[in-house]
């Protein structure tokens, strides 16, 4: 089975980072086909950049998702991931949906801890998008961009154990996702100074592809994507516009 693995961000260096933390994950006989945003932001901290992501997800799929059993969208905030929904016959598993959906079975009230001062309020819109809006505690930011911080991870353990003990603190959060492609396998680090369970979100998100894999939901017999009609299109690249004009 492959898991098609998309980071919309382009910055090939986190899509590294987050094979090398999950190669660990997979059982025998999974393998991960890694992807990079083919354009866009380096990392997203905007909702601009957000947008353009949502395209470059959606464009990677219609690349490269032939022959795969589940997608993965490894991005914090999941752009496009509705999309991805709509068009693929086989389970599209969001970073951010799982490890928020993996925290509310943890604590009654969670927080998210995260890079980049932008995502608190489109990470608040997002938990309630998702009927979990009384359950978030806060979204606390902490100054470095996740890029940032995966570039020089053991300078912001400490910052991000700081971060998660004052939202548990403060908001009363019984649990705390750290968010972020960049912060992929901090949790880990952090735990031992956080009293409160520190979920990686990344991992999450791997083992809510797992279980999708174990138990995927009903698709049809035939074809790779479907759409309710087919649409026109101009400007795309032929892949993506190939799966838009499929009836």
């Amino acid at each position: 089975m492959r898991i098609l693995l998309i980071n919309p961000n382009t910055t090939a260096e986190v899509t590294a980072l987050m094979e090398r933390v999950l190669a660990p994950q997979l059982p025998a006989g999974v393998a991960l086909l890694p992807v990079t945003g083919r354009f866009g932001a380096r990392y997203i901290a905007s909702r601009a950049a957000a947008a353009i992501a949502g395209h470059a997800a959606i464009e990677a799929y219609a690349e490269h998702g032939r022959g795969c059993d589940a997608v993965y969208l490894a991005c914090f905030g999941d752009p496009g991931l509705l999309a991805l929904k709509e068009l693929a016959r086989i389970p599209v598993i969001g970073m951010a949906e799982a490890s928020c959906l993996a925290a509310a079975t943890r604590a009654e009230r969670f927080s998210i801890v995260t890079g980049g001062e932008r995502w608190g309020p489109m990470l608040h819109e997002f938990v309630a998008s998702l009927g979990l809006g009384g359950r978030l505690a806060a979204v606390e930011t902490v100054a470095p961009t996740g890029a940032e911080i995966a570039r020089d991870p053991d300078s912001a353990i400490a910052l991000l154990a700081q971060a998660c003990r004052l939202t548990a603190v403060r908001d009363g959060a019984g649990a705390v996702i750290l968010g972020g492609a960049g912060l992929a396998g901090l949790a880990a680090r952090v735990q031992p100074h956080v009293e409160v369970p520190v979920i990686c979100s990344v991992e999450a998100g791997m083992r809510a592809v797992l279980a999708a894999l174990r138990d995927p939901p009903a698709k049809p017999t035939a074809g790779d994507f479907a759409l309710p009609a087919p649409i026109g299109s101009t400007g795309l690249a032929e892949s993506l516009a190939a799966i838009l004009a499929r009836p």
